[in-house]
């Protein structure tokens, strides 16, 4: 899939204090004139939003034409709606229904602390983001992917050597599990609607055949230009997300619990065991939140200006965002805890407890609703999963065409990356499997990279904010501390308990 070439970040911030009015426009029109003419001979743009402040409408027009080629930042007339459309959809995901399984090990009390503790945590590393995402706002370089924040951070080399895997895994590895369980739960919502009684006659597809429905009405759908476009199908997403959450936990109260539901912790005898278990619950937790790979890439679809710069509207979007986000997942946690407690399987989370306990007492109707739910979301997080990848395709063709992708071009890119996720999905159907490990090792991206970026960029410790190189080293140690033993307690659990490593063999 590809990786951003090097980044160059143009000298705008350094223009003098003294200088104002028109000749701060000339000084940043000669700098960017010179730099774009460099960018150009060498193929090699970064992608980031260079300004002129010369636009009579106030918002600040771009420079850097290939800025309005690539998907991600061809449209820039976001607002904050659309921000928050885009964070639900990817905010939301079938990880949350895993959260009373984590309680299950970790109990009420922990369990609540820990939730508590990740979201916050997670909140301020998407604070930090949208902080960084321009430099000097209004005249300065634009961060708008993930992957260019770490380079202008960590340096060329290292930047890449840290961000490329996650970024790679969160978008492009989140699009073939989207195939994996949204094909898997159309299997179940067609036997569902069939009773339970569907013969190999009326049901011809197996395996990879459903792979392959949803991979074409994925690939269907993701035909649309840039991300500022597909904000209706974040809207579906979201909705889509906040009801089967809602569901999820609603229908079980609302029929009470299991007979012998126990809430006391499962713990193995074994000290070992037990300590492993408890991480893998918290990586549980942990992973439950999703969508910062995407974070800089939704705020790159917001205009901005020097009055109005675009981390205002996002910070909005953000904040009520995950407040939507906070009043999903904490009853899922909690409520699923109560109704099924120790109970609950560790294989499928929340879906398949309520499917089990109470499928015989539920209309078909709510089920196969709640079913549907599930595929729609997972159709609609496709689409913004997608688009980093597709991004980086085009990004790669207009480097060596130095032109915009025709509209045949950009089909192909998509037929392609629907063809490579539908072939991976087919050949490791068992990686929802590994989610644990692969997302232990891309934990760092969320929690630990953004605070090392804040005081790469920043360097709050040389203007005397002493608290916040203290706080933001502290989180980004204690992230990759975290993401090491994470990896280990995966390691551990695949170690003891065994992979079914069904290659080309979907079930």
């Amino acid at each position: 899939m590809g990786e951003i070439g090097n980044v160059e970040q143009l000298p705008l911030h350094n223009l003098p204090s003294t200088a104002s009015g028109p000749e701060v426009s000339l000084q940043v029109i000669n700098v960017a004139a010179s730099s774009m003419r460099e960018m150009q001979s060498a193929a090699t743009s970064t992608s980031m939003g260079v300004y002129d402040s010369s636009d009579s409408s106030g918002y600040l027009s771009e420079i850097n034409p290939q800025e309005a080629w690539l998907p991600i930042t061809e449209s820039r007339n976001g607002n904050t709606v659309t921000s928050v459309f885009h964070l639900l959809s990817s905010g939301i995901g079938i990880q949350a229904l895993l959260l009373p399984v984590a309680f299950s090990t970790l109990g009420w009390a922990w369990g609540i602390i820990c939730l508590s503790l990740a979201f916050t945590w997670q909140l301020y590393t998407i604070w930090v983001l949208v902080q960084l995402h321009e430099s000097v706002p209004g005249i300065g370089t634009r961060y708008s992917r993930y992957l260019q924040l770490a380079i202008a951070a960590f340096g060329p080399k290292l930047g890449k050597l840290l961000a490329i895997f996650p970024v790679m895994y969160l978008s492009g590895g989140s699009c073939v599990l989207l195939i994996i369980r949204g094909a898997g739960t159309m299997e179940l919502f067609f036997k569902m609607m069939f009773g339970g009684e569907a013969t190999s006659e009326d049901n011809p597809l197996v395996g990879a055949g459903w792979f392959l429905v949803f991979t074409c009405m994925a690939i269907a759908l993701a035909q649309r230009p840039n991300l500022n476009s597909i904000s209706g199908f974040s809207l579906i997403g979201a909705v889509t997300a906040i009801a089967y959450c809602t569901l999820i936990w609603a229908l079980p109260i609302s029929k009470g619990r299991p007979t012998g539901v126990s809430y006391n912790s499962q713990k193995e005898e074994s000290g070992t065991s037990e300590m492993f278990d408890v991480l893998n619950a918290i990586g549980m937790i942990a992973l439950a939140f999703r969508g910062h790979n995407l974070v800089l890439e939704i705020q790159g679809t917001l205009p901005s200006s020097s009055k109005c710069p675009s981390k205002k509207q996002m910070w909005r979007g953000v904040t009520l965002s995950y407040i939507i986000i906070a009043m999903c997942l904490f009853p899922v946690a909690i409520a699923g805890f109560w109704a099924y407690g120790n109970k609950i399987p560790s294989n499928g989370g929340m879906l398949t407890a309520f499917m089990q306990f109470h499928g015989h007492d539920t209309s078909k109707f709510a089920k196969g609703l709640v079913y549907l739910l599930v595929v729609i979301n997972c159709l609609s997080s496709f689409q913004i999963y997608a688009m980093p990848v597709f991004d980086n395709l085009e990004f790669r063709y207009t480097c060596m065409k130095n032109k915009r992708c025709s509209w045949w071009v950009r089909t192909g890119f998509r037929l392609f990356f629907g063809a490579l996720a539908f072939f991976i999905a087919v050949a490791f159907p068992f990686l929802p499997s590994l989610a644990a490990l692969i997302g232990g090792i891309a934990l760092p991206l969320t929690l630990a990279y953004p605070c090392f970026m804040w005081i790469s960029i920043k360097k709050p410790r040389q203007k005397g904010h002493g608290v916040m190189w203290c706080l933001n080293l502290g989180l980004g140690c204690l992230g990759m501390v975290l993401s090491f033993l994470l990896v280990v307690a995966a390691v551990w659990n695949l170690a003891t308990k065994g992979l079914h490593a069904n290659f080309f063999h979907p079930e």
